[in-house]
């Protein structure tokens, strides 16, 4: 069996021990077996130190294989996935690490409509890096290497033409934006200029070391970001992360809004005037999506973990939204992709047309309390592990799902067991109406996992709840 390589999103590895340049070279020669020869394929990159020299590895090993490349340079994950259709190209190719730490880098694909590539294609891609290397084109048949220099400002003219741009204008908003040193640099900014806002940035250049913050844009590492809002009278702040298929929200009081809660306003927003239609989201998205829009005749449709699984779901259910509980909103309306810069403006739309303020937005959106944990285990041992704790988890159940790990439901609450899709880790999420129940969920699907494993050593307290 070919050696797994894609986590839930994308390959991700440390530059310089696993992902080096031969490592690069051999995956990009596999993508490069994909399509006949000659295609077209498009290559772009996020901000991180490293990301040029990988994306031209990518693309100078894809030239040899005989294939044409475009390169469109540095543009968030999204911008790039708005390209590869309309370039007409057969694949894409991105190299980013999305929100991890400096130190990472990684590839992910992207197939000719936009979408990212399925996992039944990602395993194509690890047997082939696992294959003797094939021939390479002869001296005449090496493939072309073009630039592509207005993705940025294409991508941008997309957006704005699927919101109320002249009603957005009219109000003026004063936003404050935290680029976190990523690939938004080049195109939000100018996306809320566009829109009539006055922009003030944080971290506003492009710096692949993140000198500003860490690129996972959670509540810790924004904290800047809340208190600007505040300090300049801002009506929204917003942050990316490094390659900008997520935005994370912060109200006009300088108060977080978590992830879960704000793609419950979106989906709410969107099954009302769509009259009805399907929301897709993985298991471990918060009761409060199905609370949103169930009294609008919405549906909410779960997948696994990852937004491949979303999109492709999305795709199959015509779904009016989906997205996951980071930040990661999908506008299938504009792309089957997660997209922050669309997000930003979906938000301002939203504001403008209720002519009120996100925080008043806000107020009735259902809450519940998240927990969420990981515990040490290791590989070959988290599939045993989660089976015989759910059974012990399964006393008290009202039902049971194993779309994604195994998910236990009870009357005021839910505890979900899955293993890490990258990482030798058991993940516990649990959710409840009151923090203190969320806790004793957790702490029960913990217990349960330590009596499961045998093994004092295997441990890890539960998490503080944190409010929805």
């Amino acid at each position: 069996m070919a050696k797994r390589l894609f986590g839930t999103n994308g390959i991700r590895e440390v530059v310089g021990e696993k992902f080096t340049a031969a490592f690069v070279e051999r995956v990009a020669g596999a993508i490069g077996t994909l399509a006949p020869v000659p295609s077209r394929y498009v290559v772009g990159w996020d901000g991180r130190t490293s990301s040029p020299a990988f994306a031209r590895l990518v693309g100078a090993t894809l030239s040899l294989a005989g294939h044409r490349v475009i390169e469109v340079g540095l543009l968030p994950t999204p911008a790039i996935q708005y390209l590869v259709p309309r370039l007409a190209a057969e694949f894409g190719v991105v190299v980013t690490a999305s929100h991890n730490p400096p130190e990472f880098n990684g590839i992910k694909c992207i197939a000719s409509d936009g979408l990212e590539i399925p996992r039944a294609v990602e395993e194509r891609i690890e047997e082939a890096v696992e294959a003797p290397a094939g021939p390479g084109a002869p001296f005449d048949r090496i493939g072309v290497v073009s630039a592509h220099a207005s993705g940025a400002e294409e991508y941008v003219r997309g957006i704005l033409d699927r919101v109320d741009r002249a009603r957005i204008v009219r109000r003026q908003y004063s936003v404050v934006l935290d680029v976190g040193n990523g690939a938004s640099a080049v195109t939000s900014p100018a996306l809320l200029r566009e829109l009539g806002c006055r922009v003030r940035t944080l971290n506003g250049h492009i710096d692949g070391t993140f000198p500003g913050r860490l690129s996972e844009p959670t509540e810790a590492n924004v904290q800047d970001l809340l208190r600007a809002v505040v300090a300049f009278g801002a009506d929204l702040g917003i942050a990316h992360d490094g390659d900008a298929d997520r935005a994370v929200y912060v109200d006009r009081q300088g108060r977080y809004v978590p992830g879960e809660t704000m793609l419950a306003l979106l989906a709410r927003d969107a099954v009302r005037r769509a009259g009805g239609g399907v929301v897709v989201s993985p298991v471990t998205t918060s009761q409060s999506l199905e609370d949103a829009v169930r009294p609008y005749g919405g549906e909410v449709v779960y997948t696994r973990v990852g937004s491949p699984n979303v999109t492709r779901e999305m795709q199959r259910r015509h779904a009016v939204l989906g997205g996951e509980e980071n930040g990661g909103t999908i506008f299938p309306t504009f792309q089957l992709a997660r997209d922050g810069a669309m997000s930003a403006a979906a938000v301002l739309d939203l504001m403008a047309a209720a002519e009120r303020p996100l925080d008043e937005l806000l107020e009735d959106v259902p809450r519940y309390a998240v927990v969420r944990e990981k515990m040490p285990c290791p590989v070959d041992r988290r599939a045993p592990a989660i089976e015989e704790a759910a059974q012990i988890l399964a006393r008290g159940a009202t039902r049971v799902e194993r779309i994604d790990g195994v998910k236990i439901f009870r009357t005021d609450g839910w505890i979900l067991l899955r293993p890490s899709g990258t990482e030798p880790l058991l993940r516990v999420f649990a959710e409840a109406k009151a923090p203190e129940r969320a806790r004793a969920l957790a702490e029960e699907g913990i217990l349960a996992l330590r009596e499961s494993l045998r093994d004092p050593s295997l441990n890890g307290p539960a998490g503080r709840p944190r409010e929805r």
